[in-house]
Order: C-alpha cells, then structure tokens, then sequence
C-alpha cells in the first residue's frame, strides 16, 4: 500500500506558500530580498513536490496498474501515465512542469524563475487531480 501522506503535505505546503506569495505585493514592509526569497520557497516547494509527486506515480503505475520495467525518470513515468489515462491535462503539460522542474534545478533568477513561477498555479491543479486519482480521495 502507497502512502501518501508526505505527498498531500508537500502539495498542501506548496499550494499555502502560492497563496502567501501571491499576497506579496499587499505587504509594503517587505524588502525586495524578503519578496525574492518568497519566490525561491515557492520554486522550491514546486520542486519538491514535483519530484515527489512523479515517484509516488511511478510506484502507483507499478504497484496498482501493474506495469513492470517502469523507467526511473520523470518524462517517461508521465508518458506511460498519460497511455492509461492518468493524467487530466495532455503529456505536453506535464513535460512543460519537468522543464520548469529541470531549469530551476541550479537557478532561482531572471527568466527561469519568473517562466517556473508561471507554470506553478496550473502545476498545482493538475498535481491535486493525479493526487486524487491515484488516492481515491477527494482534496481537502
């Protein structure tokens, strides 16, 4: 049996840390560095999350759906979730959030953070909807 309690705290956590974030420009007395580094906790909170998320859908994909030789990466773990209808959006979105996941690895500024913050609301979505496809149980 899958646990997976640290993967709805992991996504819990991100989804409060997008809300504070969001509520960034309301708060005047925060200095530039206090915003820059809401949006690093935000980033890495995304990239936990997403590294947990495809791990626990890899040992989902092996352990409910039965499917052995399951590669241990992300893009085929998402391709091989989207042959057996797991995933809500298209494979492309999700290859878009490993993209986001790969070049905010090293790199929390400029562009890549700016592009990975993007994508962050609509990861969060999509990452409740496997979240309850994969438990059974509604988001809460």
């Amino acid at each position: 049996m899958i646990d997976y309690e640290k993967l709805h705290r992991s996504l819990k956590n991100l989804e409060l840390q997008v809300e504070n974030y969001n509520r960034v420009d309301d708060r005047r007395e925060l200095k530039d560095l206090d915003r820059e580094a809401l949006a690093e906790s935000v980033i890495h909170r995304f990239e936990t999350c997403y590294d947990m998320l495809w791990k626990h859908l890899k040992r989902y994909i092996v352990e409910e759906l039965g499917l052995p030789d399951v590669p241990n990466s992300p893009k085929p773990v998402f391709r091989i979730a989207t042959e057996n209808s797991l995933l809500s959006s298209g494979v492309e979105q999700w290859l878009n959030y490993a993209d986001a996941r790969i070049a905010t690895a090293h790199d929390y500024s400029g562009k890549k953070a700016a592009d990975c913050l993007e994508v962050i609301p609509a990861f969060i979505d999509d990452a409740i909807g496997l979240y309850q496809t994969m438990t059974g149980t509604a988001w809460e």
